[in-house]
């Protein structure tokens, strides 16, 4: 029976989950460095052992780790929307990143550096459409300079990822239409996937593992069972039509994007509440003929902006585009184009591409980044926001992730390692 398309409420009838259980989470030899840190003892008869909350790229990635690490066990994965990867997954730069970025001591670039690992070799092993094609980071400026160099210092001696100098000289042979005023960093290890075909193949991995997936799937309510999830979690979750299923699970895995921070806060006191902050991203696209540039194009970060700068990416058909831009808007619900952003994303492009023929750009999509702090720092791009991933310290069984955003889609086999971790501390 194929679980990809099944609604709860049916999926619950022909499992017959409602009197029965699943197999036991650990079998009798399960070696005890594995045993789940998650209880050590519950006693529900729950109908699954874990609940991933969100069918993007990091909650399938999460969803399948889960499924093929532990085979005794059983895996749901809730998708509010009617198919998997429609919101940050799908609208994004498809970039891998290299992990030069963030502080040495971060998750975002502990998770992007193993995830980049990883995500290169799970597109080898199963022919998952990507190209390696490096980045140029390119100064205009004085001020851009001193970022590239302060990139340049921490890539060699802090986290020891490839990046060089190329010279004005040899730029002007490889990418005569780019411009650099003062300087080009290269980063070899920069390259594009295709995440649609990524998300199906993580999905096809769950699913050989036994994983259920269950689209159109609202998580409403989230009660803890026992004292503070000690003996599992009952999730309300409504269908289209606003007719509601509830299950049991042992644990539970927020990974719900956009939505997670109404996951958390469906937990939570109303004293811990979060909240996130959505900076849109706009996208212009270049159709034919494209402009002659092979390899990725960004500005040097500069301080206040809330992004890594409108860059020129493309796809694995060599289709040109720019952006994200920043737009800071309140809801994630928008996601047309602000046609009005273009004069903007026109100026910024042109410092680095300047025969750039800005009557051929077009409105492509927009894409929503979470961002996770306090909104004075947020809105004017300060401070540096790492990755939440963390078992809730007050529950048992709920790993909560927040503020999500890039580089999550080159992190996520690292995020999914990293939850298997802390639910069983698998090394």
């Amino acid at each position: 029976m194929s679980m990809r398309n099944a609604p709860l409420r049916p999926l619950l009838k022909a499992l017959s989950l409602s009197s029965t259980s699943p197999p036991p989470l650990l079998s009798p030899t399960t070696p005890s460095s594995f045993r789940r840190l998650f209880s050590q003892t519950l006693h529900c008869h729950a109908d699954f052992a874990h609940a991933v909350i969100g069918g993007g790229v990091v909650g399938l990635a999460i969803a399948q780790s889960l499924a093929r690490n532990h085979p005794s066990s059983s895996t749901l994965l809730l998708e509010r929307h009617s198919a998997i990867g429609t919101e940050t997954s799908s609208r994004n730069s498809e970039v891998i990143h290299a992990g030069i970025y963030y502080g040495a001591n971060s998750l975002k670039t502990a998770l992007c550096l193993r995830g980049k690992e990883l995500l290169y070799a799970l597109c080898n092993k199963h022919g998952i459409p990507h190209r390696c094609t490096g980045k140029w980071i390119v100064a205009q400026n004085d001020l851009q300079l001193v970022a590239l160099e302060q990139i340049h210092t921490f890539c060699n001696k802090e986290i020891h990822v490839p990046i060089h100098w190329v010279s004005l000289e040899e730029a002007k042979k490889r990418e005569p239409a780019v411009r650099a005023e003062k300087a080009i960093l290269e980063s070899p290890t920069t390259g594009i996937i295709d995440s649609h075909a990524l998300m199906l193949t993580l999905l096809g991995l769950f699913e050989e593992a036994g994983g259920t997936l269950a689209l159109s799937s609202n998580v409403k309510s989230i009660t803890p069972l026992g004292q503070n999830g000690s003996s599992g979690w009952e999730l309300t979750v409504s269908d289209p039509s606003g007719e509601t299923s509830t299950i049991t699970t042992e644990t539970f895995i927020n990974a719900a994007g956009l939505g997670a921070v109404q996951i958390n806060n469906l937990i939570v006191p109303k004293e811990q509440h979060r909240k996130l902050y959505y900076a849109k991203g706009n996208y212009f696209s270049y159709p034919a003929p494209q402009p002659k540039v092979n390899t990725l194009i960004y500005p040097a970060p500069e301080p206040g902006h809330g992004g890594l700068g409108t860059h020129l990416t493309m796809d694995l058909a060599g289709r040109i585009k720019f952006g994200p831009d920043v737009e800071w808007v309140d809801s994630p619900v928008d996601l047309a184009v602000n046609q009005s952003r273009l004069g903007e994303t026109i100026q910024e492009v042109k410092k680095y591409l300047p025969s750039l023929d800005e009557t051929q750009l077009v409105p492509d999509y927009a894409g929503m980044r979470p961002k996770l702090g306090k909104a004075s720092a947020v809105a004017h791009g300060k401070g540096f926001v790492d990755f939440y991933i963390e078992k809730e310290k007050n529950y048992e069984g709920w790993v909560n992730l927040l503020g999500i955003e890039s580089p999550g889609l080159t992190s996520c086999l690292a995020i999914a390692e990293r939850v298997d971790k802390l639910l069983y501390g698998r090394p």
